[in-house]
C-alpha cells in the first residue's frame, strides 16, 4: 500500500518537474524576445523582467518533490560514511523527519499565502497578474513534497524507496 502511494507521488513529482521545464522554456523564449526587442528593435518590453522573475518562484519549487523522489539532494557524507549502518539509518531517518517538519511549515505558509492572495485580489505591480497564480503551484509542490517525505519516513525499511537498504 505505501509502496503504491510512493509510486503515485513519484509520478506526480515527474508531472511537476515537466511543468517546471515548460516554465523554463517559456522564460527562455520570453527573455530572448525581450533581448531582441531591446537591442534589435530598440523597443524594450516592459513585461519581460517582472514576468520571468515571477515565474522563477514556481520553477524553484516544482523540482523539490522530484529531487526527494530521486534522492538527489546534495549531501555531505564525510561523517555518515564512517558511521555504522544502524547509526547511519537513524541519521537518515532524522533527516527525513526534519524534511517533513520543514515541509509542513512551508506547506502551511504557502497554502495560507495562496488563500490570502486569492481573497485579497493582490496582483503583481506591472503586469497586474493575480499573485495567487504563483502561490498555488508553490503550495501544491510543497504539500506533495511533505506528503512524500512523510510516507517515506513512515515506510522506512519496508521498501528500497525507504532508503534503509543501502
Amino acid at each position: 500500500m505505501r509502496q503504491a502511494l510512493i509510486t503515485k507521488l513519484e509520478q506526480v513529482a515527474r508531472v511537476l518537474i515537466y511543468c517546471g521545464g515548460i516554465l523554463v522554456l517559456i522564460q527562455a523564449f520570453w527573455i530572448t524576445y525581450g533581448v531582441f526587442m531591446r537591442y534589435v528593435m530598440d523597443s524594450p518590453d516592459g513585461m519581460v523582467t517582472e514576468a520571468t522573475a515571477l515565474m522563477l518562484v514556481p520553477v524553484a519549487f516544482f523540482g523539490l518533490t522530484y529531487a526527494l523522489a530521486r534522492d538527489a539532494y546534495p549531501k555531505v557524507t564525510i561523517l555518515t560514511d564512517r558511521m555504522p549502518s544502524s547509526l547511519r539509518a537513524v541519521v537518515q531517518r532524522f533527516n527525513l523527519l526534519v524534511m517533513v517538519l520543514v515541509g509542513l511549515f512551508f506547506s502551511l505558509a504557502a497554502g495560507e499565502a495562496a488563500i490570502r492572495a486569492y481573497h485579497s485580489g493582490a496582483a503583481s505591480e506591472i503586469l497586474l497578474w493575480p499573485r495567487f497564480y504563483f502561490w498555488v503551484p508553490v503550495a501544491i509542490s510543497l504539500i506533495i513534497f511533505t506528503f512524500l517525505a512523510l510516507v517515506k519516513l513512515l515506510s522506512w525499511g519496508e521498501t528500497p524507496s525507504g532508503n534503509a537498504k543501502e
